[in-house]
């Protein structure tokens, strides 16, 4: 696995950056294999990534777009994921209908509904019982060191045999990858930003953290994984 830290002066230095990795990634994705796919984080911090996105002339057409993780709400709710993302970017270009795969929340059922979006993930990436690759799953962290909706002594964190599972954050369900479907993707990339990620970033990457306490830890991509932090979430870790 190549793993890069970088420590990036403040919040818009580190949205440039990502910018700059994701392009790149979106290109080498296509120039090998005819398209690429991204999975989307929600949260604050990768907003102002979707807004610059949505600013690039890019090859819309063979780029599909998936998301990390959901909250277990309509897709016009304030708090859904997928309404972030079409807001600051999908909405405001003339992204195909197609390329856009959302996870299904709205049968009454959160289980069911893993179970369909692990259904569509594998018909879409043809990958049969093996688990799919992405090109590039985009993760935020919480100051809990949760990522995606794999929230610390949660069950999500054990589920190892699935594509898609049942997260749960005070007591609301949401879906999201599991910790293996992360794992096998081509690139990971966190942003992280903010003073209050400094006690988990010190447990995460610590060499004997708990993962069970502390997420992120779970996510040891087999190709790249990409940590781009600002200098108030970072510079504990540069001393």
């Amino acid at each position: 696995m190549k793993k890069v830290v970088e420590v990036l002066p403040d919040k818009q230095i580190l949205v440039e950056r990502s910018l700059e990795i994701v392009k790149d990634k979106i290109q080498t994705a296509i120039n090998e294999r005819g398209q690429c796919t991204l999975a989307l984080s929600g949260g604050n911090t990768p907003k102002p990534l979707y807004e610059a996105l949505a600013n690039e002339a890019l090859p819309l057409e063979k780029i599909h777009v998936f998301w990390g993780d959901e909250r277990y709400v309509p897709p016009n709710h304030p708090d859904s994921n997928q309404k972030m993302a079409r807001e600051a970017w999908l909405n405001k270009v003339d992204f195909p209908p197609t390329n856009i795969h959302p996870m299904p929340t709205s049968s009454g059922n959160p289980t069911a509904d893993a179970e369909k979006h692990s259904t569509e993930l594998r018909e879409f990436f043809q990958c049969g019982a093996e688990f799919p690759v992405f090109d590039i799953i985009l993760l935020g962290m919480g100051n809990d060191g949760h990522t995606a909706s794999l929230f610390p002594h949660t069950d999500a964190l054990s589920v190892l045999d699935r594509l898609i599972t049942v997260g749960s954050k005070d007591g609301q369900p949401r879906l999201t990858f599991t910790a293996p479907l992360i794992n096998n993707s081509r690139c990971v990339i966190f942003m992280v930003a903010g003073t209050d990620k400094q006690p988990a970033l010190a447990q995460i990457f610590s060499p004997s953290g708990d993962e069970t306490s502390y997420p992120a830890r779970l996510i040891q991509p087999v190709s790249e994984l990409w940590w781009l932090l600002d200098q108030s979430a970072g510079s504990q870790l540069e001393r």
